[in-house]
């Protein structure tokens, strides 16, 4: 059974670039371009885990992500931010807001790996 990741994110470019990169790695990935709407997806799409934006306009990432560990039926499914802001930002924003980890974009090696291993060492 492939793994199911769930990217959110509002740049279409960018959504379909990570979404090949990922598939190529053996991933099922199903995006999604808002964060409204993002919770039913989620609940319908039933991911392993979430990549987030956190810069999306009306309601960001972060927030998103509080939204959704407040969610009875999805608040167990794994969040790693996935976004251009700085790693201090970033590593705040995990700790904030009970996500994984974060990667930031830009880096295709490290994205692959840190999905690849987030899998090795999460059995699903």
């Amino acid at each position: 059974m492939k793994k199911k990741v769930m990217l959110i994110d509002d740049d279409i470019n960018h959504l379909i670039t990570t979404k090949e990169i990922l598939e190529d790695e053996g991933f099922e990935v199903n995006i999604h371009q808002s964060p409204f709407g993002s919770t039913n997806a989620i609940r319908e799409y039933k991911p392993h885990l979430i990549l987030l934006d956190i810069n999306m306009p009306g309601l960001s990432g972060d927030k998103l992500a509080k939204l959704l560990k407040e969610n009875e039926l999805i608040r167990n499914i794994p969040i790693i931010f996935y976004s251009s802001n700085d790693e201090d930002s970033l590593r705040k924003a995990v700790k904030d807001y009970s996500a994984q980890d974060y990667i930031c974009k830009g880096d295709i090696f490290k994205l692959r790996r840190k999905i690849i291993d987030f899998f090795k060492e999460n059995k699903f």
